[in-house]
């Protein structure tokens, strides 16, 4: 038996920044006709009177869905975060107001791993600068700067799913690993963990940071960092664009102490192709540039759009909020010959005796419960009587604690 919602036909899903058409195929295909796609990045002033009405946000990295936003965006019940990290989104405000967020942390790890590897295979051949050179019109032929990647050395710092999937694609070339990470993780093949950052610093050939952005990762490689690093070695940072100190490495690029580098992220990025771009790299031979494109492949964000997508119909359809970043996680079987009733609440004591005496004081027969806690967020999931769930639906919308409640027919 297929799942069913509440009203398809009234449920407004948009979808801002271009998400792939994937996603709009994959609510069509679950029934959800009513679906907007934008391209493009909304402007921050304008995107309250734009989300108001909205029951599905599916959002990537430049639109910032802040408290205001998401305060005015009274029906809102759950957000697609269509890439890899949930920055751009208030995390505590969602939950507050009782908003599932939902992202793809695994669509394209592949499509940043191959571009981390093809650019140390162009910096340690010193591609960039002859590039640059051949563009001026010299000739800068010279064996004494290109070098192999079998036999390298490459240390990965954050050997997370990037890393990881890195970490095998570089064995496979006939490079060491070596890794970096702030908790215990279990290598993958001949991979090596290291005690501290400035012990991989040392003795790597090529440097990739993989890390999240943090108040500890937030200029973790400096000027000292780098100093630490062999002169002939490559730093890649396709990560967030806060990690590295750009005017640093800028200068030890240009002062010989580093052989080259790569760079996807930085701490400001244009909202729009036609804002302008300015990095203290520019004009650096040594330096490839890339304008945030390590996730951005047709393949991953086909991906992408029918995993994020796949996702939101999921919590739509069934209440299942499995893998949500902010969410209790409650994997739910259908819900057949009867009304599945989703309750978000503050997760404080006395809450579930009173949601429990809704059901008793209308003499509902309870079919099935599910109930699952994080933090100060409490998600219960009761299957009811067909004929009993919207006067449930009323009372527990009065118990004292309440987010929000939904039914699902």
């Amino acid at each position: 038996m297929a799942n069913t919602s509440l009203n398809k036909d009234k449920i407004k899903i948009l979808l801002l920044e271009g998400i792939h058409e994937n996603a709009v195929e994959t609510f069509a295909d679950a029934g959800y006709d009513h679906v907007e796609s934008l391209k493009g990045t909304v402007e921050e002033a304008d995107l309250p009177g734009l989300v108001r009405d909205v029951h599905f946000l599916g959002i990537r990295s430049r639109t910032q869905l802040t408290a205001d936003v998401l305060a005015a965006a009274e029906k809102l019940v759950a957000v697609g975060a269509f890439c890899i990290g949930t920055n751009q989104i208030d995390l505590d405000a969602a939950s507050r107001h009782g908003v599932a967020v939902f992202n793809a942390p695994f669509s394209n790890t592949r499509s940043v791993a191959e571009l981390v590897l093809a650019e140390a295979i162009l910096l340690l051949r010193g591609v960039p600068e002859k590039n640059a050179k051949a563009h001026r019109g010299e000739w800068a032929k010279s064996v004494g700067t290109s070098r192999e990647i079998r036999g390298k050395t490459l240390g990965i710092v954050g050997y997370g799913n990037i890393g990881k999937q890195l970490s095998v694609l570089a064995e496979g070339l006939g490079m060491r690993v070596l890794f970096h990470d702030t908790a215990d993780v279990l290598p993958l093949g001949n991979a090596h963990p290291v005690p501290g950052l400035d012990d991989l610093l040392a003795e790597a050939d090529v440097v990739t940071l993989h890390v999240p952005d943090t108040e500890q990762t937030r200029g973790l490689i400096g000027e000292d960092q780098i100093a630490r690093m062999k002169r002939d070695a490559v730093l890649i940072n396709a990560s967030r664009g806060t990690v590295v100190d750009l005017e640093a490495l800028a200068a030890a690029l240009d002062g010989g102490m580093l052989a080259g580098a790569a760079v996807d992220v930085y701490p400001t990025e244009p909202t729009s192709n036609d804002d302008p771009f300015a990095t203290p790299l520019q004009g650096v031979d040594r330096a490839l540039l890339t304008p945030h494109v390590g996730g951005s492949t047709v393949e991953a964000q086909q991906n992408i759009g029918a995993e994020v997508a796949g996702k939101l119909v999921r919590y739509s359809d069934n209440g299942s909020t499995m893998t949500s970043v902010n969410f209790p996680e409650v994997a739910l079987p259908p819900h057949p010959d009867c009304h599945r009733i989703l309750h978000v609440h503050r997760n404080v004591p006395g809450v579930m005796a009173a949601v429990n005496r809704v059901f008793s004081d209308l003499g509902a027969n309870v079919d099935a419960q599910y109930l699952q806690t994080r933090g100060e967020l409490g998600y219960v999931v009761t299957d009811v009587d067909q004929r009993a769930s919207e006067d449930a639906q009323e009372a527990l919308r009065e118990v004292e604690g309440t987010i929000r409640t939904r039914v699902l027919f």
